[in-house]
């Protein structure tokens, strides 16, 4: 691992699939040429956080095949391709429960659905104990929709500023050990001279 490298920059290096063999995918291959294109493969003070808030947002949008909806929306764009596809792992197989419960009770949480505002027309028109059920299956499906929905976008606001910061905090951390180095040779130099 160099020194001037970041060590979260290092692992996604390493877990990550290069570039080149994101183009030989076959589900890729009709846009392809377009993930060679190296700005879409560093790590910039912008495309950083564009891939963090990219691979969030792919993450709770959909269930599946969010690593390649990620990969695609990341050319237009121009965030970091293997940032956006590697971030949409914060939902697996492993944790897609967690996330279903969380989304579930946030979606309930903000479209208040315990009232039951629109049940009461329902209700009066069927009573039957299959219609409850799949009246309640639909309600809870709604609301955990509806709160993945609200766990895309927040997500990827919350993550884009948190890795806009963490990318000036790296950066300054940088610029401040080459400001010490140079100083410390700067001193050398001047030390030498003297004596």
């Amino acid at each position: 691992m160099s020194g001037n490298k970041t060590f979260l920059a290092d692992w996604f290096r390493r877990h990550t699939p290069t570039r080149e063999e994101m183009a030989r995918n076959r589900y890729l291959a009709p846009i392809a040429h377009r993930f060679l294109s190296p700005e879409l493969w560093r790590f910039t003070r912008r495309s950083v956080p564009r891939g963090v808030a990219l691979g969030l947002f792919c993450a709770f949008i959909i269930p599946l095949g969010q690593i390649f909806l990620a990969a695609f929306m990341a050319l237009p764009a121009r965030a970091n391709v293997p940032l956006a596809a590697s971030v949409t792992f914060v939902t697996n197989p492993f944790t897609i429960a967690f996330w279903a419960v969380v989304a579930n009770r946030l979606g309930k949480l903000l479209l208040d659905i315990d009232r039951q505002v629109g049940g009461a027309m329902i209700e009066g028109q069927m009573q039957t104990d299959s219609w409850r059920t799949f009246s309640g299956f639909f309600e809870a499906a709604g609301a955990t929709v509806f709160g993945f929905v609200v766990l895309a976008v927040v997500s990827s606001a919350v993550g884009y500023l948190l890795a806009s910061w963490w990318w000036q905090r790296v950066v300054r951390r940088k610029r401040a050990k080459r400001l010490r180095s140079m100083e410390e040779r700067l001193d050398k130099r001047l030390g030498a001279g003297r004596g």
